[in-house]
């Protein structure tokens, strides 16, 4: 919400200086984005009269202009505005001035080998508008030298504040101010309500046939209207927050919107065909807005339209066939009361977003109808001429007074902060709330937020300061703090040390993705009744989508080498489930003459990722096996799964299937996993201290195994297989080759397996290996494997 210094003053009566009221503005809670102060970005800029224009020896289309800046001698300027001439008075920007639509700092410069001492200026040079035909004209008895900012009464500071979805009432100019009031900033200046009587009746029917989405629908017509440019203080206004003037009957609506937070809209009686009606559109109507884009509308839909078509998808935007323009002499001021779910929900469904329905759907003043008219209608008789009807008010908008029982003493026990019962009252009276002897409290109808006393009690510890809330340290038990930390969250503690010690860099990614996204992966269960936009409507069923659209954006701006992960949940039908995933992309390490040609990552290192992060939060990774994905988004031979027996999956990993990257718009290779650690087992609680490390008596013994098997037999199968023939000796068994080609017979591969034998209270003899051995051969051929001689 933008609005200018002498706007606030408008409505309240204050000595305060910017500073002063910029830091009371934050205190009550709206929060200040921004000061634009006009004077400072144009204080250098002064008027200036062109006195001769000469062609340009080396160019058609530049001028050679003799400027007199009010300064001393002449300055000589290179121009190539179509509109430069002797006499005209414009802006002019001498060397070492800043220029803001351009950016750069004027200099001395050679143009075409001639010298030029600065420049005459156009409107969006200075960042006044986008006009750019030409340098700006002044009037010619516009005083040469003055400070162009100062003689154009661009000197007034633009105040930029963030307002939160629950203070409709500020979302005008009016509110802020009562806010500041309440504040000590000053007094609310009283509100002028025009009495307009009506010189005839409304020649035009105006009626609601849709009281759950417009229960109100206000409106006069004003015949005899000469609409055309607002007057400068007006244009200057809505220029200054960024609003562009259309002419003097638009620019009405916009200003009332701004000023009271109640938007308007304005017909041409001329377009109107029969009765104007607020109803729900009819199945296939469509409505072309004045955004220049058509939308296709459904019974859901709000709209205004008259016997003949839509004019209007109410509280958002007005359509261009009913707009009025210079030639309008008759008007119909529209001022509706719309309910702010029926517009939330109509501007989600049709992606359209306007300051009409910021307001709406937060819930404007309903008791405001009668007067913003009124307002409005006063500002077009005084600026378009024309004599006005009666005014029509069909429906009736919810003005049922809402009263709570309030406990001053609450204030303390909710805050912490204690104010005195007469300042409570006296506060709550400067924001528009009526408190009576016993301490009945009527909510103001432009407070829709506030529903209990706990309101209240916000109301009152914001205006009387949250800084003078006393810091109170909590009470604590005597003696050490017990810990509090669940298992579930010492264990996801565990693991985001050991991802990002491993080099990978945390990412926080939305819980939401759209629906194609979500398909990607099975598609999601949990789908929001009330999204932030179509592309946030699904809670996410994986983790990847959010990773791959972060390493996405990572490697289009340059990234070589990407390593993301994340903890989070998976939403699946069933429940949310704790996961970390990962995504890796690019190269393991950028190139350079230490290490040599970069190496892209593969499956392997998907699989060292997981591994790790399941080592970090306790799996029995000695009992994990490797088995094949189970997801299609997964490359297939280039994945797995990580399991503890054939249906408990741990973790999933691999690159991801051509088609998993195209639908996210990714080239290359993408590596990615993901970690269920809510399927990891939990260990027993066994005392908070580790056992002593006792190492064994004996040294242990290795010996080792070449076995041929089928070629397509996992070799997970034959080193499980091994580990199992003794379990009491048999410490370990590992792979450490892998050989095909001579000696080995077609559709066979030779696997040699490291066995490691550990003795208990003796040593091995001779008789105890050759067993050992021939358990170890037994339990292979069991799987169809056989020792190679």
């Amino acid at each position: 919400m933008k609005f200018t210094l002498s706007w606030l003053k408008d409505h309240l009566d204050t000595q305060a200086g910017l500073d002063e009221i910029l830091v009371a503005l934050t205190q009550v809670g709206l929060e200040v984005e921004g000061v634009e102060d006009p004077a400072a970005k144009l204080g250098a800029f002064r008027i200036a009269r062109v006195l001769t224009a000469e062609r340009h020896p080396q160019a058609d289309k530049l001028q050679v202009l003799s400027v007199d800046t009010g300064e001393g001698e002449p300055l000589q300027v290179v121009c190539g505005a179509p509109n430069a001439r002797a006499g005209l008075v414009g802006v002019f920007g001498a060397p070492g001035t800043y220029v803001p639509g351009l950016d750069v700092t004027l200099k001395i410069a050679a143009i075409r080998g001639v010298e030029s001492r600065g420049m005459m200026c156009s409107m969006r040079e200075l960042e006044l508008s986008d006009a750019h035909e030409g340098i700006i004209e002044l009037p010619a008895d516009a005083p040469v030298g003055a400070s162009y900012a100062e003689w154009a009464g661009l000197t007034d500071p633009v105040i930029d504040v963030a307002i939160t979805p629950n203070r409709q009432d500020c979302m005008g100019v009016r509110g802020i101010a009562r806010d500041l009031a309440a504040a000590g900033l000053g007094e609310l200046k009283p509100l002028d309500i025009p009495t307009i009587r009506g010189a005839f009746p409304c020649p035009v029917e105006i009626r609601t046939d849709d009281p759950e989405g417009c229960p109100a629908f206000f409106g006069r017509v004003v015949r005899g209207v000469k609409n055309g440019p607002s007057p400068e203080w007006l244009a200057n206004r809505l220029k200054a927050i960024g609003q562009r003037p259309i002419s003097a009957l638009v620019d009405i609506t916009n200003y009332v919107m701004f000023d009271h937070g109640r938007p308007l809209h304005v017909y041409d009686v001329a377009t109107l065909k029969g009765a104007l009606v607020a109803r729900r559109a009819k199945a296939g109507e469509s409505v072309l807005a004045l955004n220049g884009k058509s939308y296709a509308l459904d019974p859901e839909i709000t709209v205004i339209a008259d016997d003949a078509q839509v004019h209007d998808i109410g509280g958002i935007m007005g359509g261009e066939h009913s707009g009025v323009t210079e030639a309008t002499t008759d008007v119909l001021i529209e001022c509706a009361y719309f309910t702010p779910e029926n517009i939330a929900r109509t501007g989600q469904k049709l992606g359209l977003t306007s300051d009409a329905r910021s307001r709406f759907e937060r819930g404007v003043d309903p008791a405001f109808l009668g007067d913003g008219l009124a307002i409005a209608t006063r500002l077009v008789q005084d600026l378009c001429g024309g004599e006005a009807s009666d005014a029509v008010e069909a429906g009736e908008p919810p003005l049922a007074l809402r009263t709570l029982k309030f406990d001053t003493g609450l204030t303390e026990r909710l805050a912490g902060l204690a104010v005195s019962p007469d300042r409570q009252r006296a506060i709550l009276a400067a924001l528009g709330f009526k408190v009576d002897a016993g301490w009945t409290v009527l909510i103001p109808s432009w407070r829709r937020d506030v529903d209990g006393p706990a309101d209240i009690v916000e109301e009152i510890v914001r205006i009387e300061g949250i800084d003078k809330v006393p810091s109170t340290p909590l009470p604590r038990v005597d003696g050490v703090a017990r810990p509090t930390a669940t298992p579930a969250q010492l264990v996801e503690r565990k693991v985001r040390r050991a991802a990002a010690a491993r080099g990978l860099n945390e990412a926080v990614t939305w819980s939401f993705v759209s629906e194609a996204e979500a398909g990607v992966f099975g598609g999601g269960a949990w789908t929001l009744a009330n999204p932030i936009s179509e592309e946030l409507k699904v809670m996410r069923p994986s983790l990847l989508p959010g990773l791959i659209a972060a390493a996405k954006r990572n490697a289009d701006r340059g990234a070589a080498s990407i390593r993301l992960f994340e903890i989070g949940r998976r939403y699946l039908a069933d429940a949310e489930r704790p996961t970390l995933g990962f995504v890796l992309a690019g190269d393991r390490a950028s190139r350079s003459w230490q290490a040599g040609r970069a190496q892209a990552f593969d499956a392997y290192d998907a699989k060292a990722e997981a591994l790790a992060i399941l080592v970090a939060a306790g799996a029995p990774v000695d009992r994990l096996q490797v088995m094949e994905a189970v997801s299609p988004v997964y490359h297939p031979g280039r994945s797995a799964t990580l399991r503890l027996g054939p249906k408990t999956v741990l973790a999933e990993f691999g690159e991801l299937h051509p088609g998993t990257a195209r639908a996210f718009d990714v080239e290359g290779t993408l590596i990615a996993g993901e970690v269920y650690l809510d399927a990891i087992p939990a260990k027993r609680a066994s005392g908070h201290m580790r056992t002593a490390f006792a190492p064994p008596a004996l040294q242990p013994v290795t010996r080792d195994f070449a076995f041929l098997v089928p070629a397509d037999r996992a070799a997970d199968d034959l080193v499980r297989a091994v580990k199992g023939a003794d379990k009491a000796a048999i410490v370990d068994a590992r792979l450490f080759d892998v050989f095909t080609g001579a000696g080995v017979p077609e559709g066979q591969k030779s696997l040699a397996i490291e066995v490691t034998l550990q003795p208990g209270e003796k040593s091995f003899t001779d008789a105890d290996l050759q067993a050992i051995a021939a358990r170890v051969v037994a339990a292979a051929t069991k799987i169809g494997a056989t020792l190679r001689a």
